[in-house]
């Protein structure tokens, strides 16, 4: 019987994405295990897809929730999983070790449990800090920062492409007004001058719109003339299709983002309130911009700040950073 690890990250995408280092590491130290992953549903099945782990469950299903339920009985599939699992990690909080002590009762050789934002961790980087809690060395290989997709992936993104009418073999830019927080976000004025401009360079801008992004396209259309193509809430995994495909990307510190440069993609990414030495994807194929720096001591005084500067990024530095990646 095959042996197993298993990994419990109940984060958002981008989080999962910077995790995805000591994922790899993991792997290879218990080479031969199956790796199941406890996570977002969209996010396991990405995952799995790409090949980092082997099997995926849902963190809102019956076995997230039956793993603090203490005495209470697990699911048959996940405790097949855990009687026959060498090591497990959970980058999150277990304050009442409701966690560890289930991961106790299958007698687990090997347990991890400590959130990524721990203050006892060293490390500054997000990537960094999941590997220094599975007692690994910060990484810099690059093969750990990329994945690939299969070729069934890609087709289903050219696909989606065809369907809002871009062509097989048209090179398109990709633009995310969106984030998993408005306040991250440039100003939709700003965004309108970007994909402006891009068409006027005899690029084609596709904007992407994901389930957390409808307010800011919304603002955005109100500002631009003609109104862009528009790819609309797709499965991750099609999303990853269509980004490999892309000529470039740009965005803010989303998920997305972090998506794009996980799959290679030339990527420029816009930081505002949060500091990229922390939250950056890495890769010389990613290029930050950034505006001046955020003053705000805290997230609630960002929520409460209305003015932005730190997003006050003009359009003229944005197309700089494009053509200084490589964008013609």
């Amino acid at each position: 019987m095959t042996r197993s690890l298993v990994i419990v990250h109940p984060g958002a995408l981008g989080d999962v994405l910077l995790a995805v280092p000591a994922i790899r590491r993991l792997g290879a130290r218990y080479d031969g295990r199956e790796i199941l992953l406890i996570a977002q549903g969209s996010i396991g099945r990405l995952l799995v897809t790409c090949g980092i782990v082997n099997h995926w469950m849902s963190w809102d299903g019956p076995g997230g929730a039956g793993l603090f339920s203490r005495g209470a009985p697990l699911p048959g599939e996940l405790k097949t999983w855990l009687n026959r699992c060498d090591a497990a990690v959970a980058w999150m909080d277990d304050n009442e070790d409701a966690l560890r002590a289930t991961f106790r009762e299958f007698h687990i050789g090997q347990v991890w449990i400590q959130s990524p934002s721990s203050p006892v961790l060293r490390a500054k980087h997000q990537s960094d800090r999941f590997l220094e809690i599975v007692e690994e060395p910060a990484g810099d290989g690059l093969s750990e920062r990329f994945v690939q997709v299969s070729p069934d992936i890609v087709e289903t993104g050219s696909a989606c492409l065809q369907r809002i009418g871009i062509p097989r073999g048209r090179p398109f830019v990709l633009v995310h007004p969106g984030s998993g927080s408005a306040h991250k976000c440039l100003h939709p004025i700003t965004i309108a001058d970007v994909i402006q401009g891009l068409g006027q360079k005899g690029l084609f801008p596709v904007v992407i719109e994901g389930p957390a992004d409808q307010h800011a396209v919304e603002h955005l259309l109100k500002v631009i003339r003609p109104r862009p193509p528009i790819l609309q809430n797709l499965e991750l995994t099609a999303l990853a299709g269509i980004l490999v495909k892309a000529g470039f990307y740009l965005g803010h510190d989303s998920g997305v983002t972090h998506l794009a440069a996980l799959l290679g993609v030339r990527t420029v990414a816009v930081f505002g309130p949060t500091d990229p030495a922390r939250w950056r994807p890495l890769g010389d194929h990613v290029t930050i911009v950034q505006g001046p720096s955020c003053l705000c001591p805290s997230w609630d005084d960002v929520r409460e700040c209305h003015e932005k500067p730190c997003l006050g990024v003009p359009t003229d530095q944005i197309f700089t950073s494009l053509e200084a990646a490589g964008l013609t």
